[in-house]
Order: C-alpha cells, then sequence, then structure tokens
C-alpha cells in the first residue's frame, strides 16, 4: 500500500469550502502525479470522519462538523459533489469517486479483512460502527441482512443524558470549543480534549495550593500547552515520571517529585475514565449484537483505531479490562487496525466497484427478460396472425395456435340443475369431483373432490397405466362418496391439445407439461377412459363432455358473471379460450351464433416467430425438455418451467462468478430442483 500525508492547514480548517476541497483535490493529483497514475480514471474510496447522512455508497450529506473544523459552505451539502467539482475545475485529472466511508466504518473492514468475526469498529476517537439487522433499521427499505451504522456516539449526551457525570472541567472545555454543546461525549472521552481537561484540573488545584506551591505560569494559563501525547509520556511505567518533570519545567511550575506523583495521578483518573467511558458505550453494541443474534454468549471481534489507544501505555488494557467487566457473557476480540481506516475505505471502494460491474453485466443478462412496449406489441400482433391461420381450414393443419373447436356453443344461463361426476387432468395431481347444481332463486353449487397424485412412471408409461389408474381414482372416489352404484353424467376436463368432433370427443393432438403415455396421441381420450371403465368392470359412466381446463374456467367463472367470454390458464401450463363467431371457424359447419375455441396457444412460436425474444436461458430449458422444439411459448411463461428458467440463470452467473463465490453446487445442477413455488415464495 502506497500512501502519503498531507498537512490540513488551520486556515482551511476554519476556510470555505471551495478551499478545503480545492486543497483536497490538489494533494489527490499531487499524490496521482508522483505515483505516474493521472493518466487513470481510477475508482477512489473517500474516509471523509465527519457526520454525514447517506443515501447511498457515493452520496455523503454533511450534518454538522466537529473535531475542530468549522469550514463554511460544506454542512447540507454532498461532500462528493463538492469534491467533483473541485476536480473539475483542475481538470487535469479523472476521479471516480465510488464510496464515502467513515474512519470507523474503514476501520472495521481493515480489520474484517484479516478477521471475518470483526462487526464492530471503534476510533479513539471518538466514535463507533457496527453491522445492524437491517430489520430494525426503518429509515432503510427492506428487512433481510445487515448494514453497518455508524453511531456517531460523540453528540451522545447532546440532550443532556449524561449531566450528571460531566465535571466541572468538561464544562469548561466546552464552553472554550467552537461547537458548545455539541459532541459532550467526545469531549469528556477523546484524545483531542484529554490534555487540556489535564491542564484545566491543575491550574484548578495550582490555585488551591494542591500543586506547584501555588505557583501559576502564563504557560500553564495558555489553552493547548499540555497535550494527549503528554499524558501518555507521563502515564508509562518507568520514565514517566521523568518525562513529568521535563513537561512541567517547560511550563516553568518548578515542580517537586511529589507534585509530578500527584500530576501523573491527575493523568490516571482523566485517560481512565475516558477508557470506561468507551467501554461502557461499547458494551451497549455489545449487548446489541448478542440480543440481534439471540445467543446466550457473544462471540464477535472489535477493530480498533486512534493513537490514544495505539499510543497510551495503559489505555488498551484498560479498556479491554472494562468490557469484560460490563458484557461478562461475551467474547470480544480487539483487533488494531495496523494501516488505519483508509485501506477500510479502499476495500470499501474495490466492493463496490466490483458489485457495480457485476450489477451492470447482470442486469446485460436479465435486459432481454424486460420486454418494452414496442415488443409486447409485436408479440399481440404475431398472436393475431396465428389466430387468424389456426382458424382457416386451408392453413389450420400448419398453424402454431391450433384455435381447437371446443363444440361449447353457449355458457351457463342458471337453468342447470342435478349432480355431476367430474374429471380434471391436467398436470402432476388429478382431481376427481361430485358437483351438485341446485337452479332456482337460491342457486347453488356444491362441490366435492378428492386430489390423486399422478407419479411420474404413470405419466410417462403406457396409455393403459394412465387410464387404469384414472379409473382407479375414480373408483376410490365413488366408494368415498357411496355412490358407485349410482350412474351419473361426467365431464373430462383434459388439460391437453385435442381434436374435438362432438362435445364427448376428443382425439389427443400431443402430449405436454410432462406427460409422455404411450398409444394416446391421435387417439380418442374418452374412448380410452371408457375402456378403462370397462376393463375394471365395477361400475358405469355417462361421458358427456371433454372440455379444456381453459374451456372449464371460462364455464366456471361465466356460471357467476354471465359477461364471461374468456378463460385464461396461467399455471403449470398456458392456455386460453374464447368465445369465437361460428362464421369465422371454418372447421366447423355453420355460420350462426358462436363456439368456444381453445386457442392452445402454448405452442405459439414453434414456427420461429418468437426466437427474436427467446433468450439462450429458454433455448436451454427447451433442449432439455421431453418436448425438443414444441410448446415454446408456454416454455417462455408457464409455471411448470419458470423455475428451470431461473436454474439457468443462476448457473450462468454463479459460472461467471457473480453468485456464490462462483461455486455451483452438485444440488443446483439437478433439473427441476428449483421449483417455481420458490418463485412465488422469494418474491412475497
Amino acid at each position: 500500500m502506497e500512501s502519503q500525508v498531507y498537512d490540513t492547514p488551520d486556515d482551511i480548517i476554519h476556510g470555505s469550502s471551495t478551499r478545503l476541497f480545492d486543497h483536497v483535490a490538489d494533494c489527490l493529483g499531487d499524490f496521482m502525479e508522483k505515483q505516474n497514475i493521472k493518466d487513470k480514471n481510477l475508482p477512489v474510496g473517500f474516509t471523509f470522519s465527519f457526520p454525514c447522512a447517506q443515501t447511498k455508497l457515493n452520496e455523503a450529506v454533511l450534518v454538522t462538523w466537529t473535531k475542530k473544523f468549522k469550514v463554511s459552505g460544506v454542512e447540507g451539502m454532498d461532500v462528493v459533489k463538492l469534491l467533483n467539482k473541485a476536480i473539475k475545475k483542475r481538470g487535469d485529472y479523472e476521479a471516480d469517486i465510488m464510496a464515502v466511508v467513515n474512519d470507523t466504518v474503514g476501520t472495521m473492514m481493515t480489520c474484517g479483512f484479516d478477521d471475518q468475526r470483526c462487526e464492530v469498529g471503534i476510533i479513539i476517537g471518538t466514535n463507533a460502527c457496527y453491522m445492524e439487522e437491517l430489520r430494525h433499521m426503518d429509515l432503510v427499505e427492506g428487512d433481510e441482512g445487515r448494514m453497518c451504522i455508524n453511531t456517531e456516539w460523540g453528540a451522545f449526551g447532546d440532550d443532556g443524558s449524561l449531566e450528571d457525570i460531566r465535571t466541572e472541567f468538561d464544562r469548561e472545555i466546552d464552553r472554550g470549543s467552537i461547537n458548545p454543546g455539541k459532541q459532550l461525549f467526545e469531549k469528556m472521552a477523546s484524545g483531542m480534549y484529554m490534555g487540556e481537561l489535564v491542564r484545566l484540573i491543575l491550574v484548578k488545584m495550582a490555585k488551591e495550593g494542591l500543586l506547584f506551591e501555588g505557583r501559576i505560569t502564563p504557560e500553564l494559563l495558555t489553552k493547548g500547552k499540555i497535550e494527549t501525547k503528554h499524558v501518555s509520556a507521563i502515564e508509562k511505567s518507568k520514565e514517566g515520571l521523568n518525562k513529568c518533570m521535563e513537561i512541567l519545567t517547560r511550563l516553568g511550575v518548578e515542580p517537586s517529585d511529589e507534585d509530578c506523583l500527584a500530576v501523573q495521578h491527575v493523568c490516571t483518573i482523566v485517560s481512565f475514565r475516558s477508557a470506561n467511558l468507551v467501554a461502557a458505550t461499547l458494551g451497549g453494541i455489545l449487548i446489541r449484537l448478542k440480543e440481534n443474534k439471540g445467543v446466550a454468549r457473544l462471540r464477535t471481534t472489535v477493530g480498533i483505531d486512534g493513537s490514544l489507544y495505539k499510543m497510551h501505555p495503559q489505555y488498551a488494557r484498560r479498556l479491554h479490562k472494562t468490557v469484560r467487566r460490563l458484557v461478562p457473557d461475551s467474547d470480544v476480540r480487539f483487533l488494531l487496525s495496523e494501516s488505519g481506516s483508509a485501506k477500510g475505505a479502499a476495500m470499501v471502494t474495490a466492493v463496490a466497484y466490483r458489485l457495480s460491474d457485476q450489477a451492470r453485466q447482470i442486469q446485460q443478462t436479465l435486459a432481454e427478460f424486460r420486454l418494452t412496449k414496442a415488443q409486447l406489441l409485436e408479440v399481440k400482433k404475431r398472436m393475431r396472425t396465428e389466430i387468424e391461420r389456426g382458424l382457416k381450414k386451408e392453413s389450420q393443419e400448419e398453424a402454431t395456435v391450433k384455435m381447437l373447436p371446443t363444440f361449447v356453443r353457449s355458457t351457463p344461463d342458471g337453468t342447470e340443475n342435478g349432480d355431476f361426476l367430474a374429471l380434471d387432468l391436467g398436470g402432476t395431481n388429478f382431481r376427481v369431483l361430485l358437483v351438485k347444481i341446485r337452479s332456482g332463486k337460491r342457486r347453488t353449487v356444491e362441490m366435492h373432490n378428492k386430489i390423486y397424485a399422478i407419479p411420474i412412471e404413470v405419466m410417462q408409461g403406457t396409455g393403459e397405466e394412465l387410464f387404469d389408474h384414472i379409473v382407479y381414482c375414480i373408483s376410490d372416489f365413488l366408494d368415498y362418496m357411496g355412490m358407485k352404484s349410482a350412474r351419473l353424467p361426467l365431464g373430462f376436463t383434459f388439460s391437453f391439445p385435442c381434436h374435438q368432433t362432438s362435445l364427448d370427443a376428443g382425439t389427443l393432438v400431443n402430449w405436454t407439461k410432462g406427460f409422455k403415455a404411450t398409444d394416446c396421441e391421435g387417439e380418442d381420450v374418452v374412448e380410452l377412459l371408457r375402456e378403462g371403465i370397462k376393463r375394471k368392470e365395477e361400475f358405469d359412466l355417462d361421458v358427456v363432455a371433454i372440455v379444456n381446463d381453459t374451456v372449464g374456467t371460462m364455464m366456471t367463472c361465466a356460471y357467476e358473471e354471465p359477461t364471461c367470454e374468456v378463460g385464461l390458464i396461467a399455471g403449470t401450463g398456458s392456455n386460453a379460450c374464447y368465445m369465437e363467431e361460428m362464421r369465422n371457424i371454418e372447421g366447423v359447419e355453420g355460420d350462426e351464433g358462436r363456439m368456444c375455441v381453445n386457442m392452445e396457444w402454448g405452442a405459439f412460436g414453434d414456427n420461429g416467430c418468437l426466437d427474436d425474444i427467446r433468450t439462450q436461458y429458454d433455448c436451454a430449458v427447451d433442449e432439455n425438455s421431453l418436448n425438443e422444439g414444441k410448446q415454446r411459448y408456454e416454455k417462455m411463461c408457464s409455471g411448470m418451467y419458470l423455475g428451470e428458467i431461473v436454474r439457468n440463470i443462476l448457473i450462468d452467473l454463479t459460472r461467471r462468478g457473480f453468485l456464490f463465490r462462483g461455486q455451483i453446487s452438485e444440488t443446483l445442477k439437478t433439473r427441476g430442483i428449483f421449483e417455481t413455488k420458490f418463485l412465488s415464495q422469494i418474491e412475497r
């Protein structure tokens, strides 16, 4: 890691925003020139160690200045925009500021690189950050995962909550500061004010004759003459008293050995209080983490930095000991940030840059699925073309949208009455129903049903095995209802493409949705059912109608809403039906009235008319299906295939290193493992 430190003069710290950010831009330009990287547009991480409101990683609006800074025209402004403006004004280099982080966040990220348990960052300072559960953060959308919170605990006590422990010396420090009434905790605990606290105590003790035989020199009365580094030097175990003698002599007070011991004791009390205060506030964070995790004993790492922690001979030990005493049910490792917060800022920037690039590539990958209005209008136009081809006698054979007549000529009018048996076959489950319809002033529909599984070996076995299984299920249901001796009219919902010549006859065109039973395509499925009933020789039924599930849906809804004239299924499969004018159905004689047409639009696109909007993932799903090249539209939008499309996308993104650390699990390689119901659960 290459670095360089630049001074920030007092006239800039108390000057204008233009001067400050011009200075930062000049320092950045000088460093880039020395590193011979001025011609590169590199991503930049900006450690800005002041309270900021952030709505995103590369935006930070300064809330208030702290730590002796009082630059005009910055509070309430986005510091990224101000720095970008200064860089642009120079015009001799470019920089892409991708992340603004607080120094505590930078410290946590730096230490987190070495210890993945690190979830707290502290600067003494003083400030802290930690990883909070998103569900507790009302200001940020989302409930899943965690986000780093910059506590800005330097302002703790600004509401008066620490008045009972603030001393007269704390109040005097505050009155003499550039921000009275603000950052009160910081003024009690941070290294910036510790030396001054000691000086004020020594002045009072000297005035009361407790030190230096009452001598008070101009040097002792001068603000800033005792620095925090002097406190650290005085508290060293061996040479501390000698250092104390040197420092006090420079202040002209002619100290005795007893004076030096007393001053050393004052330094110890002030620095120990700081360590105790920081330990107490850190304890609050640790308890929060423990409660969030719901564990009996917390194990965590605290990344820590700051000159007071690093340079003071006793501070770290005192802090650790007090934390253990205040939070005994925790195992806390303190990890010193050797590279400071800048390395962490670079890491945040590197992650942001990587995620930004990944997000861009992921968006490019998924862009094919975002169909524009113009594309959708074109799909609508092509569907209209296929509808016309399916309705015309000379083109129906080649049409992908078959537009199959159902011989259902009207929708319910409310006069229907009686008990009916219904079958519903269209997926991995088979349903048998008893439907009791009562007409009159108070129309009622009472239904009893049982659901039976269709094993995969039956779905893809012989036709005889399939229909024997169906008849077995009917027999079980009739036993269940105690109606085996009754000969009921039966309606058969058969959700596969059929060519019908009458209401009770339907020749299977081809299987879809994973079915592959042999000796069925080209056969009348009503006859196959009747033959199965004969083989069983236990009951008899009067098969009155065979309908597609879309037709059944339309008829069900039309019973409640007479204006219903379209049925749509968006489930395991995808299909639609509607009431068409007889004059437009060239395959059926007669021009008067209307008839329901089963579109069988799942095959839309089998002629290549949708190839321009099919993705590589649609093609992969098709290639590995039971009926490659068929039902292409259904494979793009039906529930049976959505999970498989997502699985193929996940595999591709993982292979490219965007997900799961580039590791494709054996489970993810399994076809069908990512079910469509997972999508529904994930998108709730």
